[in-house]
């Protein structure tokens, strides 16, 4: 009988009251954020794709701490991102996807208006409980083509790392050196007539220093690699925790591609590779635009 005779909207309001007045704050900055972002809500709350803004708010909170505190991240000419349909193509590194969070949190934090970045996931990761409920909470799909068009189509932002686990898993003396860059970006992005933005990410390669990818185990466990670091698996899942490196967010101009997505691979590679050296311009960029790993 207790729900009668305390309203839900009481409980709640006592709850606020003993959160630190920086964390009320904060977390009104960001549901004034997510408001702005033009959005279609069913009458339960979610997207099209399972988004609901309060479990963005309940993600995007410790991920800004992450984003502001943590990895202290700097973006460089976030501007340049249009309005409308885009895909943010960046590089990817550091074991866990913490760059992938990072360039969301810029789009939602420092974007103008602010954007909610739409993360086209591995087939690994919708088998991963609760990490997949989290993910398409926040606005993330499995990246299949169908689901990339569908979001382009309804202009929105989606970010791609065409390294894949190649990038994610790279070991530490391959840093800042880009893995081989996946087609179906560029395919997607001539079918749907979407501009294209590069992005550096630097800092997400010291996160978590690869020295090795124990292979045999990760197809025993089904998973894409096994990454050995300086603190995983030695420390179990602390070993997880990614180092405390500065980041700087790079984005470089526009991209427009003229073509059919049906056109053979040799003309796709083409276009892939002008992508690839702008993203490698941009890295290069934030490379010499930082002091030093951690600061």
């Amino acid at each position: 009988m207790a729900n009668e005779m305390t309203p839900p909207n009481a409980i709640s309001d006592l709850i606020g009251a003993f959160k630190p007045l920086a964390w009320r704050r904060l977390e009104n900055e960001i549901r004034a954020r997510i408001a702005r972002v033009p959005s279609e809500l069913n009458g339960y709350g979610y997207d099209h794709y399972g988004m609901h803004p309060e479990d963005v708010v309940r993600v995007a909170l410790p991920g800004s701490l992450l984003y502001q505190r943590y990895f202290k991240v700097e973006t460089h000419d976030i501007d340049r991102v249009p309005a409308g349909r885009v895909l943010l193509i960046a590089n990817h590194a550091g074991q866990l996807p913490f760059d992938a969070m990072m360039l969301g949190m810029a789009m939602l934090l420092e974007a103008e208006p602010p954007r909610i970045c739409r993360g086209m996931a591995e087939y690994w990761v919708s088998e991963l409980p609760f990490v997949n409920v989290v993910a398409t909470r926040m606005g993330s799909m499995v990246g299949t083509p169908r689901n990339c068009v569908s979001m382009l189509e309804n202009d929105e932002c989606v970010m791609v790392f065409p390294e894949g686990v190649r990038g994610m898993n790279k070991t530490w003396k391959e840093r800042y050196r880009l893995q081989r860059f996946g087609t179906g970006f560029m395919r997607l992005a001539l079918q749907t007539g979407t501009p294209i933005v590069p992005v550096g990410i630097v800092g997400s390669e010291e996160q978590q220093p690869g020295l090795a990818n124990w292979r045999g185990l990760a197809r025993l466990l089904g998973m894409p690699a096994f990454p050995i670091t300086p603190t995983f698996p030695w420390l179990g899942p602390l070993g997880l925790m990614p180092l405390p490196v500065k980041y700087h967010l790079c984005f470089g101009e526009p991209m427009r591609f003229e073509g059919s997505e049906k056109d053979e691979d040799r003309l796709i590679d083409d276009r892939i590779a002008h992508v690839r050296d702008a993203v490698m311009e941009q890295l290069d960029r934030g490379l010499a635009l930082r002091r030093g790993i951690f600061g």
